[in-house]
Order: structure tokens, then sequence, then C-alpha cells
């Protein structure tokens, strides 16, 4: 441990390098244990909040007087374009998203991250010799009674440019033995750092393109071509009614929006019902709901009440005139079995949904605009219902040779 009460050698402005020489004879085996710490257990850490705040702690007990610390990580992610995570000794951790856009593109070139990233340098701030227009985070942290911030990129193999950074308030700062502590361990931190987002990343943006239960699949193996897994539920099928009339004069950028406010409408009351989505279909979409064990009827519940709720979201919509023009949608429900299967040749291969059933709901939602109802149901679906549904016929399915029973949601009463 190094020594608390020894002369603090003045911060640096700027350092480049780092060796393992620089570490201070005595801090040696500390930092190596630190080391191997990320490169084990904080590899495998549940959160990653665990491993800034365990890594701060590991630190302050080998003598690095670190009061904060945070990371900026630039991610791969539908909503926000990266996580900031901040630590404090008094506050623990806390997490930031970073939306996409020009706001953050326009903070971050304002941001010390900016200045490592484009010089690859560490940038060392003595606080009382900081302007506080320098970036926007100084008058905080003199504010915090910090007195020295070290600022330190880092690089992903994928080429993504990250940061981290340390605050002491110790009177004189980190010194020039603390900054070769941190650039030790920093290689090792980066590795771990890159290791859990490549994980969540692939496990994220394929649970976003072929969902819940598949990405899953995927993840444990199952990336042979013929693999089949099959899976009682309701199966839903949604699409927007004349989209190609509607959307024929629009830009593909006014399509898109149309799409999006349209899915906004659907996907919501399929997820909270528990409903899982699994293919988008240019306009329209395939859920399905699972059969919660030997629970028969309630995955059809969740079903005919996500569908009765999203068109009531699409109905609403309309009303706050979130569509240029107004737009219906038709649904058809059906139970039966659904079929995980790996389809393609050579190296390309599909996740996608297989089976009579599902292409039987698929014909149903076909007859959606011949019926001119936004909500049809079969008969396998509504002997899964307690309610009393209305029959409005038998129709023949393409494809089916029989005749299938088909109908339609009894509407409710004023009172209930």
């Amino acid at each position: 441990m190094l020594d608390e009460d020894a002369p603090r050698s003045p911060p640096t402005a700027l350092a480049d390098g780092s060796e393992a020489d620089d570490v201070p004879f005595g801090a040696l085996q500390p930092c190596v244990a630190i080391r191997d710490w990320l490169l084990s257990e904080g590899a495998r850490l549940p959160q990653a909040n665990d491993l800034l705040s365990g890594l701060a702690q590991r630190l302050n007990a080998i003598g690095v007087p670190v009061d904060r610390a945070s990371t900026a990580i630039d991610t791969l992610h539908s909503e926000y374009s990266g996580i900031g995570r901040v630590w404090t000794a008094e506050s623990g951790s806390t997490v930031r998203l970073f939306p996409h856009g020009e706001v953050s593109e326009k903070a971050y070139r304002a941001s010390p991250f900016f200045t490592v990233h484009e010089s690859g340098a560490w940038l060392l701030l003595d606080l009382a010799e900081t302007p506080d227009d320098t970036y926007a985070i100084i008058p905080e942290l003199k504010a915090d009674g910090y007195t020295h911030y070290v600022v330190a990129p880092l690089f992903f193999t994928n080429g993504t440019r990250n940061g981290i950074t340390f605050a002491t308030r110790a009177a004189d700062g980190f010194r020039d033995e603390d900054i070769a502590i941190l650039r030790f361990v920093m290689p090792a931190l980066a590795a771990v750092m890159e290791m859990r987002l490549v994980n969540k990343q692939l496990d994220h943006v394929l649970r976003i393109y072929v969902g819940d239960e598949p990405h899953r699949a995927i993840l444990s193996g199952d990336i042979r071509r013929g693999q089949v897994k099959r899976i009682r539920s309701a199966i839903l099928f949604a699409d927007m009614r004349d989209y190609t009339r509607i959307s024929a004069d629009m830009t593909p950028e006014e399509a898109v929006d149309l799409l999006n406010v349209f899915f906004d409408c659907l996907v919501p009351p399929i997820e909270r019902e528990g409903g899982e989505v699994l293919k988008y279909l240019g306009d329209g979409l395939l859920a399905i709901f699972r059969e919660p064990g030997d629970d028969l009827g309630g995955a059809a519940k969740g079903a005919l009440t996500a569908a009765e709720t999203a068109l009531a979201a699409l109905e609403e919509a309309n009303a706050l005139h979130q569509f240029t023009v107004p737009v219906a949608a038709g649904i058809a429900l059906h139970h039966g079995e659904a079929a995980y299967g790996n389809v393609g040749s050579g190296a390309r291969l599909d996740f996608t949904v297989i089976g009579r059933d599902v292409n039987l709901a698929s014909r149903l939602a076909r007859l959606n605009r011949l019926l001119g109802e936004p909500l049809l149901m079969s008969k396998p679906f509504v002997d899964f219902l307690w309610g009393d549904p209305v029959l409005i016929g038998e129709h023949t399915l393409d494809g089916f040779r029989e005749p299938m029973p088909v109908y339609r949601p009894r509407p409710r009463s004023p009172a209930s």
C-alpha cells in the first residue's frame, strides 16, 4: 500500500505512455491483484455498475485516492447511443443514457472525452489551475471539492472510442505514482469492459431482430440448419389496411415514420400481455403468446386483450392526428403450434417461424379486409376463451381444405 503521508509529486498537465516500471515497487503486487480481479471476477459481475465501483474501492484500498470515477461507453442500441456511469464515494453508482442525435453529439465535442480521443493521450487537470469554461464539467467538479481530474481514452478493438475519468479531493491531487497505477490497470479494464460490452450488444441486437426466445436459442448454440423447436401458443397476425395506397406518395423517411407510429400502437400492448413479437412483416407483424404451463386459456386471453388494446390505441392515435391520414389495422388470432426453425443455405440462415398453424393465422388475417372486420378469431382460438364471441360464418382459407369457423369479439355493453 502506498504511504499516505509521503510527499506528493505535483500533478502533471499531460502525460503519455505507461510502463509497469513506473509503478512503485511496493504497489506492484497489489496492482497485479487488481488486474487479476478485473480479468476474472470483474469480468463476470452481473451488473456493470459493480465493475466501476469495485475498481474504485480497490484503488482506494492501495492508496490511490479516487473519490469519483465515471465511464462513457459507446453502444449499439436502438434508443440511445451511449451509456454513462458515475461512481462517487458518498453516493455509489448512477447511470445516464445518451440519446441519439445532435444534442448528444454537440455535448460530446465540447467534452474532455473528445479531447483525449483526438489526441490519444491522457488528460490530467489540476482543477485549481483550470478555467471554469474549459469543459462544462469543471465548475461542478470544483463545487464538489475535487482538486484533480484525470481523463483517459479507452479504444476498443471494434473501433469505438470510449473513456474513463477519475477525480480526487486530495489536497495535492493524484501523485505521479497514482497515475502510474491507473495506467497499469487500464489495459485490463479496457479488455474487460469491451468483452462485457460485446456480449451485451450481441444479446441486445439479437433480441431486437429475432425476438426474445429465438435470441436465447441462438446464443445457446441452436444455429444448425434444420433445427426446429415447437411451442404451443396463441398466434397474432396484424397488418395495416391499405398501406400501399397510403404510402404511395410518401418519401421513404415518411413511410418509416408512419410504420413506427403504427407499431407504437401495436407492440406495447402485446408486450404488456406477455406476448413476443417475432417478425415485422413490412406493414405487419407476427407475435405469439406462450401457454404458461398447464394454465390453458391464459395465452388466448392475453392475446385478445392485447389486440383490443392495440386497436383502441390506434383509434386514439387517429383522433390525435398522429398519422397524416386515418390508419386502420386488421388483426387475426389463432391458437396452435408455432415452430422456430433455422432455414437457409450455407453460412446464411434465418431464424424464422414456420408451421401449419402459423400459415393458418396468416390466411385468417387476409379475411379482415374481405369481411370488413378489425379483429377475427379462429375456432381453435375461441375454444380457449371464457367469453361468448360472435360466429360470423365458416370460411375457406387458402391452402386449407376444411372451412374454418371464424369469430369476432362480442361488442361490450356501455355498462361494462
